[in-house]
């Protein structure tokens, strides 16, 4: 059976004169979500106080592992269950999801004046879906395989 091509619209987001940010909409339980695609990022994360307008537990279990990267030293993680995630066309039913505090980024797009984002889309969802960033059309290709 052939794999279809899940195609999501990106935004470039100019970062000072010179260069951009590409960020997706996604959806979580119902609600609209702003991620950044970061294929620099090993892991898929999303921000631990903008998190709870999308579902309703608001407290998390915290992970045994620290977290490095995002401009940060190593930081205390915390994971969630999103029971309805969906990328595009692409619905993630149950994703466990790394919640990482991600005040410090929200603070830089501040005063860039940009829309502060929800989470961050690393290199693992970016594997797994066989990813494309097609910058002349704009768009993001998944690939779900199916058994």
């Amino acid at each position: 059976m052939a794999s279809r091509v899940v195609r999501i619209p990106i935004k470039l987001v100019a970062i000072e004169e010179d260069g951009f940010h590409l960020t997706v909409n996604v959806n979580i339980d119902g609600k609209n979500a702003l991620v950044l695609i970061d294929s620099g990022a090993s892991r898929s994360v999303f921000d631990i106080n903008r998190i709870r307008k999308f579902t309703l537990e608001q407290s998390f279990e915290q992970h045994d592992k620290l977290s490095t990267g995002l401009g940060t030293n190593s930081m205390v993680t915390h994971t969630t269950n999103l029971k309805n995630f969906k990328i595009g066309d692409l619905f993630l039913k149950s994703f466990e999801a790394v919640l990482l505090d991600l005040t410090h980024v929200n603070e830089s797009y501040s005063k860039l004046g940009l829309e502060p984002i929800d989470g961050v889309f690393g290199s693992d969802l970016l594997h797994r879906y066989k990813a494309v960033i097609d910058y002349g059309k704009c768009e993001l290709q998944l690939t779900p395989s199916y058994h």
